[in-house]
């Protein structure tokens, strides 16, 4: 694993991950284009969440039995596919089956963190992981600021075309530069594959407490991204687009977190970072809390959020896959199936809260989450597990 090998992956997930996340600052203008209600456009995201879950499940364990290299240049191609599919979407169904398909491709973030704690030694998995996935961090805060800017120049459908051209420019650079790697399990079925992956949850201790975490602090992410758009493009703030997506960079710690995370987990201190991680999500609900007075309060929420959701997240992957690189595709999928669930379940419950309550009760919601979380890591932490 060269540097610039490293480097190139994190650009990878960042491209993939924007994907996925370019929806967020552009639900309003989604919205009023297709003629649907504020309520409702919380379910682009979900449908999103719904796909990307089932490629979870389906698509990722593929880099425990295929060569992971041909699995990523096919996902990048589908992905232009998807992205021209919900460019040009003019009916709200037909853009719900986009997303879907969108989510479902944006799996191979998952394929690539999983080749890369393959081909770094064992003493380099956690930094490794780490980098990568610094530049999903990078992808998820810049799809905001990238989306806002493009959209109020040229329109929110660019943004899917313009993504869709760069994603067929990514699929050529790694067809040059990506060694392949053979898979350990080559001579299992497909179908023996994904029974192994739903086994996980039944057997591995990690993996159930590492999931609980995931849908957890990422409910809470998503509560904060999918609603915190609606009382910034709202009266009297009335943010443009551009204004609302600078509001990503905020969140650039998370970035940094994210290598950090990894070698402190590398170091043996995952469970500690975790717990510190959680109270700092925990308490990033009170500055959010006061969007309405003074949007520098909203900016430090955001900070503490990215930073500790991100943190957690690293050290997640990083104890999971640690020794496990037979395993490390499944491992990943079935980890980021909770993430996933997470994801679309406080996008949903965000829109519909904001819709009835405004956003201190959306605040209530995703401390609630973040509460939950940090409850359940004292109860291990009790137990001494």
């Amino acid at each position: 694993m060269s540097r610039s090998l490293t480097l190139l992956l994190a650009a990878t997930c960042a491209l993939a991950v924007a994907s996925v996340y370019f929806s967020q600052p552009l639900l309003e203008s989604m919205a009023a284009s297709l003629g649907v209600a504020t309520a409702r456009i919380g379910l682009v995201v979900g449908a999103t969440q719904a796909g990307y879950a089932l490629g979870l499940l389906l698509v990722v364990p593929l880099g425990d039995l295929f060569d992971r290299k041909r699995l990523i240049l096919s996902q990048l191609l589908l992905s232009a596919l998807a992205l021209l599919a919900v460019g040009m979407a003019m009916d709200w169904a037909l853009l719900l089956v986009a997303m879907s398909m969108l989510g479902l491709m944006a799996v191979l973030v998952q394929v690539v963190v999983a080749h890369a704690a393959t081909l770094a030694t064992p003493a380099e998995q956690g930094r490794a992981v780490g980098t990568v996935t610094s530049g999903v961090v990078l992808g998820i805060l810049l799809a905001r600021l990238v989306a806002g800017v493009t959209a109020d120049l040229a329109g929110w459908r660019s943004v899917y075309f313009a993504a869709a051209g760069l994603t067929v420019l990514m699929a050529c650079l790694l067809w040059q530069t990506l060694p392949s790697a053979k898979p350990v399990t080559a001579s299992v079925s497909y179908l023996q594959l994904l029974a192994s992956v739903l086994r996980m949850y039944r057997h591995d201790r990690l993996l159930r407490q590492r999931g609980a975490f995931a849908l957890l602090i990422f409910a809470a992410f998503s509560v904060m991204w999918s609603a915190m758009v609606l009382p910034l493009s709202a009266a009297p703030l009335a943010l443009t687009h551009t204004q609302i997506g600078l509001f990503g960079l905020a969140g650039i710690a998370g970035a940094l977190a994210a290598s950090g995370a990894g070698r402190l987990a590398d170091q043996g201190h995952g469970q500690r970072t975790t717990g510190l991680a959680l109270a700092l999500l925990t308490l990033a609900w009170i500055p959010s809390g006061l969007l309405e007075h003074s949007l520098l309060a909203l900016v430090l929420g955001v900070l503490l959020l990215d930073f500790a959701v991100q943190a957690v997240h690293v050290t997640n992957q990083t104890l999971l896959l640690t020794g496990r690189g037979e395993m490390a595709s499944r491992l990943i999928g079935a980890y980021m199936c909770c993430y996933s669930v997470g994801s679309g379940l406080g996008a949903v419950a965000a829109s519909w809260v904001y819709a009835r309550w405004g956003w201190l009760a959306v605040c209530g919601l995703g401390a609630g989450f973040s509460a939950l979380a940090w409850g359940y890591w004292l109860y291990l932490r009790l137990r001494g597990e």
